[in-house]
Formats: C-alpha cells, structure tokens, sequence
C-alpha cells in the first residue's frame, strides 16, 4: 500500500480523554476513532490487524474440530426467559421494540441461540459431539465505557460452543479449547496466564480466564511465582496468619459505642479495637432474598465468592432501608449474632475458631464484646468470602501471592447442564434414556486481543507491533523522493515484497525524514527499510526493526531475502500448557 493513497490521519497530540496506552496509540496512529461512548469505528490500518487476529482464531479452532456459524445480533426476548436471564441481565442488556411492540435485545452472548439450535437438530448422542463457533459483534450497555477498546458497548467476539453426551466428553472439549487459547495468545504475541475465575451469571462449574498483566487491566490477579497458581482475586484462596485469641467471655456483652459508624472509629480512643478483633457484618440481597456475610474488620468482602456463596444469579449490597427492617440497626452497629431465622448467614471460613471477637450489636449506638465465633454464629455456614492480599500465603505451596492487575483477554466456562435443561436440550444417551446435552462455552475479545498487544508491546515513540498481527510487516521509507535512484530503488524494492506476498507499506510522500521516522515509529509495523541518497550511492539501504533493532546497512540485493528472514524469526511461536 501506498502511504499517499492510504487513510492514516495520525495526530501529534494525545487526546485528552485517551488514559491507557493502547488508547492514546490507536488514535494517535490513525486507527480508531469514536463515533460514542464505548463505541468506535475501526480505520483501515486497524481493521487489517483484527482481521489477522480473526484468522489466528479461524486456524486454531479449525484445528479442534470446531465449525464456524454466524447467528443473529437481534434476538427475541421469549428465547433469553427461557433460561432467567432476560432479568438477570439488567441494564446490561441493550433492549427494544420492532413496530408491533414485540420485545428485542441486541446479542450479548450466544448461549440461547445456540442451545436452541442444538435442541431443534441433534437427537442422539451419535450426533455427538459437536463444536460450534463464530465471530460476531457483540453489544453490552457498559454503565462506564473508558480506557479505549478495553471495555465498549460494542465489540466483537469469538464465542465456541461445545455439546457433549456426558462429563467426559466436556473435559475433553474444554482441554482442547484450553489448548488451542494457548496457541491463540502466544502467536498474537501476548504474554498471559490463565487463571481460576468465578462463572458469574454465566453459571457452570468451572471457568478459567485468560489475563494479560499490564496496570491498564480492571481485575486483580493472585499468583505464586513458587508454584505458578493464579486466580482471579473473586476464586482465589490463601493462606493466612493464625491469630491468638483470649479466653472472651461466657457469652457477649453489650456495651455502649456512640458515634461509632466504621471500623476506624472503633479502632481509636476510648475503644482501641484493632480492626483484626472485630467482625465485620455487611447485608446483601441475593436474587431478592437478604443475606448476612461476616468477615473480619481488616478484610475485604469479595462479592463474587457471597454470589458464589448463596448460588444467586444475582447479588447486591442492600439499601438502609433494608438493612433496618431486617436487622433493626444502621450500617456500623451490625453483627450476626442472634440473626438465626432472620436471614441466611455466611462466614468467612478464617474467622472459624476465634474468640473473644468484637461486633455490632444491631442495636444502635452499641457492639457486643467477647464474641465467640464457634459458638456464637453456629447457625452461620463458613466459607470463603474475603478477598486475598499480596503477602499472604499460597494455598498449594510455602510461597507468598503477589496480586496484580490483569487484563481479560478470554474465558471459558464448563456451563453443565445450565442452559440445556432450561430449554429442554436432551438427546437419548446409549441406554436409550433421555439426557440434557452437557455445555461448554469459549470466549475471546478480539478487540482486547489487539489493545493488549499495545498494552505490552510499546514504546515513547509508539506501537511496537507483534509480526503476526502487524498491520503491514515492512515500513519501505523513501527519503528523498525527487532523487531518481532513490524512487527507483524504492520501486524495486516494493515490487518484489509485493511479488513475494510480503505486506508492505510504502511511504513515498514528498515530506522530510524526520515526519517520516516519526510516522513509522509510531504506526509501529515491525520492519522498517529506508532508502536514501547517500546509502543507495554504496549500494545499501538502512535496516531497522521496531523492537530495539539498531541501523543496519543493507546490500539491495539482499533485502528481500533479509525481509523473509525476519518475517520467520520474528513470528511469536505457538506454546502449549503445562500438563
């Protein structure tokens, strides 16, 4: 391509909202631009990197077995109240009518569509298994659309399906989908990890997220550099410290806390209870049913693991209001003790033996001292609710969690029987017994697959293009284009790559080198060629790559085959998981 016939309207200036790097490159680089919030048009330098990340995609699932659909974004609201979740989608959910006032939501997911299909075709498990992908425009109402592409109203999406007769055949098709992420990710050039994650209104029974680790991400990873284990912080677990406790008292005792309103304030004069002694008790409402979680003062509650708790669809923090007709007090003088019948309540599983705790006394102004959590808040169930920290210990070996932030990339989910035994998806089985066909689903942003390349791959300067996603592989610079022998030279230069099927963008305007320099590095493609005057006259062109490469001069008769070369070597490798 041309670079005068080409559209790349590059600006100087980084645009004021733009946060993230990823960003603040593909607007400055001429290859997005927004149309709304969350909603961006792609330009052409972009739109030839996703279409490469698209067939990275198309190969690895081709190589699974998986067979490509392409099913409606508009979809009618009886086939999402099949399964509950044209409510529990909330806002999320882009919603409207056709002329007759029939309700529709634009596609957020495919799990229904597909199952429908599965449900109407296959009768037997001799027409399984099967896997089933596409590539679509997907549209979420973000309630906060920022930092780019990383998280819009509309984006595309690689979602697999897969359909088995039993558990078996779903671990196999979810190892193969696992296997082929590795493969995707690594020859895009990500560095990742994958991480046990919650399903969330996905439901299921497993779910592994892919993560890029860069400060731009929105979810907080724990993992061991011991033993690599990784989870996201709303699955993963750790071990901490035991506390010695005192004896506490033959049962609670009420005493008068005013103005008390946080743990803070408990922690000062005249109280001085340290925030590790108290317990703190929130109320939520789950799938619209109260709930009372109990963690301790210093530690945070993870919502994620009360949703898991409680198996809702759906969990919420609980209004004032709500929080006094169950429990009679304000937020700051709750406790769970005395709450048997009132609601269900849950205990972080580390507060399990301790003694002589502190907590409200759902009485205002007051708290209960010498709690004893054993026995005191039997009717409670314990599990995991709190949120691991960076420090505390690994639960699979003596190392130490380091929690960092990670970018979503992909997920998968082992759905079950979620969505078949909803919509009544069943097949006869070898017996002859009727059985809902066993899911699993497979998701990957590709959006997030190009903003995350330029996440980890960049510079001052600019982007730093993987050379399997670049959108072009060489940078063919001329530098003085009234020279003769240096258009020639050039033209020579753009025919072969041409000729070769080398991708090629050829900057031949008639600006200065230093715009042109400056226009490469931050377009970013991996391989820069500039000719110029005094190079050409020893017979050489200067050689560069994007990704640290010093100048090089190099003989004109060898550049095609160094292009080659270099597309070869630097084309990430594919890498399978561990085990």
């Amino acid at each position: 391509m041309r670079y005068s016939k080409a559209f790349i309207p590059t600006l100087k200036e980084v645009p004021a909202d733009a946060q993230v790097a990823s960003h603040k490159l593909l607007l400055r680089a001429g290859m997005i631009r927004q149309l709304g919030a969350g909603i961006y048009s792609y330009l052409p330098l972009a739109q030839r990197a996703l279409k490469k990340v698209e067939r990275i995609i198309r190969e690895e699932m081709d190589g699974i077995g998986a067979q490509e659909f392409y099913l409606p974004a508009l979809h009618p609201r009886e086939i999402w109240e099949e399964t509950g979740r044209w409510e529990v989608m909330g806002q999320n959910m882009f919603r409207l009518k056709d002329r007759k006032g029939g309700d529709y939501c634009l596609g957020m997911t495919h799990e229904e569509i597909f199952t429908a299909i599965a449900r109407a075709e296959i009768r037997s498990y001799r027409d399984l298994p099967q896997v089933w992908y596409q590539i679509q425009t997907k549209f979420r109402d973000e309630p906060r659309p920022k930092a780019g592409l990383l998280r819009v109203r509309q984006f595309t999406m690689k979602d697999a399906y897969s359909f088995d007769v039993d558990e078996a055949g779903l671990d196999t098709a979810f190892e193969n989908q696992r296997r082929a992420y590795f493969r995707i990710y690594s020859r895009c050039g990500l560095e990742f990890a994958a991480v046990d994650a919650h399903s969330g209104a996905m439901g299921g029974s497993k779910s592994t997220e892919f993560m890029v680790r860069t400060d731009a991400g929105e979810d907080n990873i724990a993992y061991c550099p011991a033993c690599e284990y990784a989870a996201n912080v709303e699955k993963a677990e750790s071990r901490v410290a035991v506390l010695v406790d005192g004896e506490g008292l033959p049962q609670p005792e009420k005493f008068a806390t005013p103005g008390v309103k946080t743990i803070e304030d408990l922690e000062r004069t005249p109280f001085h209870v340290e925030a590790k002694r108290q317990l703190k008790t929130l109320i939520y409402v789950a799938d619209g049913k109260p709930v009372i979680a109990v963690v301790r003062g210093d530690q945070e509650l993870n919502e994620a693991k009360l949703q898991t708790a409680t198996g809702a669809q759906e969990v919420r923090p609980a209004h004032v209001e709500e929080i006094f007709a169950l429990l009679g007090a304000h937020p700051g003088s709750l406790g769970a003790v005395g709450t048997a019948g009132k609601a269900p309540v849950f205990v972080d599983r580390s507060l399990q033996g301790r003694r002589d705790m502190v907590t409200g006394a759902n009485e205002d102004g007051f708290h209960l001292r010498g709690v004893d959590v054993d026995r005191d808040l039997a009717h409670g169930t314990f599990v995991d609710l709190r949120t691991v920290q960076t420090g505390e210990g690994c639960p699979h070996c003596d190392g130490a969690l380091q929690v960092w932030k990670g970018l979503e990339v992909g997920h998968i989910f082992k759905l079950g029987t979620r969505y078949s035994e909803a919509m009544g998806a069943t097949v006869l089985d070898a017996e002859g017994k009727q059985v809902p066909i066993i899911m699993g689903c497979y998701g990957i942003g590709v959006e997030r697959v190009m903003a995350a390349a330029i996440e980890l791959h960049h510079d001052e300067n600019g982007i730093i293009w993987p050379m399997s996603i670049a959108p072009y592989q060489v940078h063919l610079v001329g530098l003085q284009m009234g020279d003769h022998e240096v258009v020639k030279a050039c033209e020579e230069i753009y025919a072969k790559c041409l000729a070769s099927g080398i991708e090629v963008l050829y900057d031949e305007r008639d600006e200065r080198p230093g715009v042109k320099f400056k226009d490469a590095d931050l377009i970013g493609l991996p391989i820069r060629i500039a000719v110029g005057k005094k190079s050409l006259a020893e017979g050489k062109v200067e050689w560069k790559l994007r990704k640290g490469g010093d100048v090089e001069m190099v003989a004109l008769d060898d550049v095609l085959p160094r292009i080659q070369q270099a597309i070869r070597d630097l084309c990430p490798v594919p890498i399978e998981p561990k085990g």
